[in-house]
């Protein structure tokens, strides 16, 4: 659900030379990955742009998971100084999981 997601931000927002998203996971320290994810999905195969996102950085950028472990990683969140979180959920069953994880 969340590497394709992904896949076009790092893969299709913006020109091969001038995208965002890319830069910022070059930055995370995916350059390989990043060029290949990019050109992938600019020749049109979404699903093996998407099948090249790292696991390690879906685990990196998402609360994934079960109710322990996204509540031990909303603990380590709020000691980042982050903010804001941006939370999105395909039932209310696990909009709710991370409400009552994030009290």
């Amino acid at each position: 659900m969340l590497k394709p997601y992904y896949a076009l931000y790092i893969g299709g927002m913006g020109a091969r030379g001038k995208n965002f998203y890319n830069d910022l996971f070059v930055r995370y320290g995916y350059e390989a990955d990043a060029r290949e994810i990019q050109d992938l999905y600019l020749d049109g195969k979404h699903r093996d742009a998407a099948a090249r996102v790292p696991d390690a950085f879906v685990d990196d950028v998402a609360l994934v998971g079960p109710r322990e472990r996204i509540a031990d990683r909303l603990d380590a969140w709020r000691e980042s100084g982050a903010t804001s979180l941006l939370v999105s959920a395909r039932d209310a069953n696990t909009l709710r999981v991370v409400a009552e994880a994030a009290e």
